[in-house]
């Protein structure tokens, strides 16, 4: 393991120094290894784990590439692995989305278009007074989706779409445990989107904070 780790170092060193860019194909896989004085097994094998965390893209009978490098390709690999952790550990990932959603709703107040405001009020409307608890989850995430990516930054919607597992979980659970669940959800949800409207970034984050720290609260009390 030690010495794949040295081969992951090295060429992560030529990403980073620039010698190697986003889409540029890596040297033949004998001329890399000599190049970096590696084991041609032990470049293979830092190839393979260097592309499950989307840094490299083998493909098949043409080489093996520098992906894009963006954000949201590179923290797929988080997204993995938030959902491997066990559900007593959710308070936790709620916890990190509390801190990072209500920041992310202020900053669209100020961007978010008229059309974007359009469609998450139709989509709201479309959800009737009483959805089902599946059918309001998939609404949930798509709501806070949309107004994450008008905060206009990449990183902070790659990561909350990352954090979404576990916390989808919790809202299900939720759903169908607790009786007002759906209805305050609905009253949030429209309570944020009059702040955007009125592109009250404050009170857009106050919203978004009440919005998750119900879910906490509520999941805390229950484990």
């Amino acid at each position: 393991m030690a010495v794949t780790d040295e081969a992951i170092e090295k060429i992560k060193g030529m990403i980073v120094s620039g010698a190697l860019r986003p889409g540029d194909r890596l040297p033949k896989e004998s001329e890399l290894a000599a190049e970096l004085g590696l084991s041609r097994n032990s470049l293979r094998e830092a190839v393979r784990a260097l592309s499950l965390i989307r840094i490299l893209d083998v493909r098949q009978g043409d080489g093996t590439y520098v992906t894009s490098l963006d954000p949201k390709l590179l923290l797929e690999a988080m997204s993995f692995v938030v959902d491997f952790h066990r559900d007593d550990t959710v308070l936790e990932f709620l916890a990190v989305r509390r801190i990072l959603e209500p920041a992310a709703t202020a900053m669209a107040a100020s961007r978010i278009s008229a059309g974007e405001l359009d469609i998450l009020g139709e989509q709201l409307d479309a959800l009737g007074p009483a959805p089902a608890v599946e059918e309001l989850v998939a609404a949930d995430l798509e709501f806070h989706r949309r107004i994450v990516e008008s905060s206009g930054n990449s990183v902070l919607c790659s990561l909350l779409d990352g954090l979404s597992g576990p916390t989808t979980r919790a809202r299900i659970w939720r759903g169908l445990t607790q009786e007002d669940a759906v209805s305050r959800t609905l009253h949030e949800h429209r309570a944020i989107l009059a702040a955007l409207r009125d592109g009250d970034g404050e009170a857009a984050r106050s919203w978004a904070t009440v919005h998750i720290a119900s879910v906490e609260q509520w999941l805390r009390s229950t484990l």
